[in-house]
């Protein structure tokens, strides 16, 4: 049975990367603002666990919203970086490759923090399971890490500082902003593991 991970650069996916050491890792260039750092990083992270790493292109920059499109939030957005479908589209485009790549599994990271969107939920990550599933390559979608804060994860898999060091959150800009709510999130990482 082989296994992927969606891995963004970000402090979550950096952990349940180490945490799960998978075959493949697949980062996704949507269009996001920040796609470069998180290609970056991400390539660093894989290549340090020496981990296959492949980036899916797909441009998807018209439909996006707030920060992580540059451009203005929805009406209906719950935070600033939301973007309309933006799990469902990720586990889409690695489902597509897994079928190409003979993974039977791809694992994804969201924490407790993320639970105010409906993709970070329990019951989303059920249903797109049941999805998966049920179409041709029977592809199983699983997000281990529900039950955790960011800086819990660090301690359950009991990841290196020095990769977390290398997180990227920001969904702004490839320099971390330190305003936006992925920097202030890395932040309250940072402080709860006390890293200065």
């Amino acid at each position: 049975m082989k296994k992927a991970v969606l891995l963004s650069g970000g402090v979550d996916s950096i952990c349940l990367t180490y945490g799960i050491l998978p075959d493949i890792a697949y980062t996704v260039d949507y269009g996001q603002t920040v796609a470069d750092r998180e290609i970056y990083v991400s390539k660093y992270i894989c290549n340090e666990l020496n981990i296959e790493h492949k980036i899916i292109k797909v441009n998807c920059k018209e439909l996006g919203s707030g920060t992580l499109a540059n451009c203005e939030k929805s009406n209906i957005s719950p935070s600033e970086e939301w973007w309309p479908y933006r799990n469902q589209l990720l586990i889409t485009f690695a489902s597509m490759q897994s079928i190409k790549d003979s993974v039977t599994e791809i694992y994804l990271a969201s924490v407790k923090s993320d639970n105010f969107h409906k993709d970070g939920t329990e019951v989303f990550y059920k249903l797109i399971n049941n999805l998966t599933n049920y179409q041709e390559g029977n592809v199983n979608i699983i997000c281990p890490t529900l039950k955790f804060f960011s800086h819990e994860l660090i301690h359950k898999y009991s990841v290196p500082l020095e990769l977390i060091s290398m997180a990227h959150s920001c969904h702004i800009s490839n320099l971390a902003c330190g305003k936006c709510s992925g920097c202030i999130k890395q932040l309250r990482v940072r402080h709860e593991l006390k890293i200065k």
